[in-house]
C-alpha cells in the first residue's frame, strides 16, 4: 500500500480530499451511473498533472488515496495499483487542456440530466433555477460513445467561455475554478432538470414567465457561483465527512 498523504503535496492532499468528497456527493444526490462518469481535478502546481476516480470503483468507495493520478493522454503517473478508464478521460483532458480555469470538471449520466438532455429544446426557463442557469448553457450534438480524438476539438469549440454544458442525448457537464465552484455549478444545472422533467410530467399546462422576468434571473444568475460555492462547499462536505468520513483518507 502507498502512503499517499505523506508522499504528495500539502496542496495536493487537500484538493485529493475535496475531489473525494465530491465523488461522495454523487451517490447521496441520486447522480451516479455504477462506475461509469467522472469528475476530475488538477494538481496544484502542476500544468499537466489530474485526479480521476480508479475504473470499477463505485463513487462510495472513492477517497483521497484512491484516486488516480495522470497526464493529458490518460497515462498513470502516480504509484498505484489501480487503473482508469482511458474512455472517460476523453471529455476531460479536452476541456483541461484547452481552458485555463478548468481545474475540476464534472461529467453526468443521471435520470433528469440525460432526460433533458434527450429534449429537442434542452432546458427551458420553468425554473427559478433554470433561469438562473439557462443561459449559461453550451450544447454539444451527440457523435456517439466518447472515444474518438476527434470529437475533442468539436467539444470545445461547442463549450466555448461556458462553464456548463448539456451533452444532447448523453448527459451533463459543469466545470469550475476550484471543486467548490465545480460543485455548485452541476448543483444547479441538476436541480433545474429536475424541476423540469417532474414539471412536464404533470401534463398540465405549464406557465410561462414574462420576458422581464426571465431576463432578470439571468442577470441575478451571473457571476453569483463564486459566492454560492464559498458558502455551500464546507456545509456539503461536513454532510459527507458525517455521513462517511472514510474519503478523507
Amino acid at each position: 500500500m502507498v502512503d499517499v498523504k505523506n508522499s504528495v503535496t500539502k496542496e495536493e492532499w487537500q484538493v485529493r480530499q475535496d475531489l473525494a468528497a465530491f465523488y461522495r456527493t454523487i451517490p447521496y444526490f441520486g447522480w451516479d451511473d455504477l462506475i461509469f462518469t467522472h469528475i476530475s481535478a488538477k494538481v496544484p502546481g502542476t500544468e499537466n498533472e489530474f485526479l480521476i476516480n480508479p475504473y470499477g470503483f463505485l463513487f462510495e468507495e472513492i477517497t483521497a488515496s484512491n484516486l488516480v493520478k495522470v497526464d493529458l493522454k490518460g497515462k498513470i503517473i502516480s504509484e498505484t495499483n489501480n487503473f482508469i478508464n482511458p474512455a472517460g478521460f476523453t471529455i476531460h483532458s479536452a476541456i483541461h487542456e484547452s481552458r485555463e480555469d478548468a481545474h475540476c470538471i464534472v461529467h453526468l449520466h443521471s435520470n433528469d440530466g440525460v432526460a433533458v438532455a434527450s429534449l429537442k429544446d434542452g432546458l427551458l426557463p420553468l425554473s427559478q433555477t433554470g433561469m438562473l442557469v439557462r443561459n449559461q448553457i453550451a450544447y454539444h450534438d451527440y457523435e456517439g460513445v466518447a472515444l474518438f480524438e476527434d470529437e475533442k476539438e468539436r467539444l470545445v469549440k461547442d463549450l466555448g467561455e461556458s462553464k456548463l454544458m448539456i451533452l444532447r442525448n448523453h448527459g451533463t457537464l459543469a466545470l469550475g475554478t476550484n471543486v467548490a465552484e465545480a460543485f455548485t455549478n452541476i448543483y444547479f444545472l441538476e436541480k433545474a432538470c429536475t424541476y423540469q422533467v417532474r414539471a412536464m410530467a404533470g401534463k398540465l399546462e405549464l406557465n410561462d414567465p414574462s420576458e422581464e422576468a426571465k431576463e432578470t434571473t439571468r442577470q441575478q444568475g451571473e457571476g453569483s457561483t463564486g459566492m454560492a460555492a464559498a458558502l455551500v462547499w464546507p456545509a456539503i462536505k461536513r454532510k459527507m465527512e458525517k455521513i462517511d468520513p472514510s474519503f478523507m483518507n
